[in-house]
């Protein structure tokens, strides 16, 4: 997901029992107030399959989100929106401070400075590397066009076309010789 799908992920969105999140709106902060927009292209609307270990994720941040409202009492902001992430009172997630707790965690793994941007194209390239479809990694990115998809991951090409090579190898490789 994109960061501003993220940011506008609301629960109203998610089902954990059938492991799938819409994509309906991305959140942009306009001259400081929270903004629904749609999101970047009509096939960035779209329903995830989500891993168990994702669902997993999202059951521990609805525990701890209802453990922050229980914390700001009357504070609590997050009944009018919803977010799935959202501050310790529910108001919208600053994206500088989204950006700056990951490169926080990035440090502590030991891992380089990354955009967040990046997270996707590290989901994209993984996903081609365990040998998803193409066409199947583009409709989870919502890219519009598999050219897209392609041309921005062509650097993962080269293990699957080992690996082309090997399937072809197994099948005619006794019958050549």
């Amino acid at each position: 997901m994109r960061h501003g799908d993220l940011m506008g992920l609301r629960w109203e969105d998610v089902d954990l029992d059938g492991a799938t999140v819409t994509i309906r709106y991305a959140l942009q902060l306009i001259s400081g107030a929270p903004v629904f927009v749609s999101p970047k292209t009509d096939r960035s609307r779209r329903t995830l399959c989500l891993p168990a270990s994702a669902v997993r994720a999202l059951r521990t941040q609805r525990v701890r989100q209802m453990e922050d409202r229980l914390r700001a009492g009357e504070r609590w902001k997050g009944d009018e929106w919803g977010f799935v992430f959202e501050s310790v009172i529910g108001t919208p997630l600053n994206p500088s401070n989204v950006t700056h707790q990951l490169q926080g965690a990035l440090t502590a793994a030991g891992l380089p400075r990354q955009r967040f941007h990046d997270l996707r194209h590290c989901c994209a390239s993984l996903l081609l590397a365990q040998n998803v479809p193409a066409r199947v990694v583009m409709e989870q990115l919502g890219h519009s066009q598999i050219s897209l998809t392609m041309n921005t991951y062509s650097h993962v090409m080269p293990t699957a076309l080992k690996q082309a090579a090997g399937a072809l190898e197994a099948v005619l490789g006794e019958s050549v010789g």
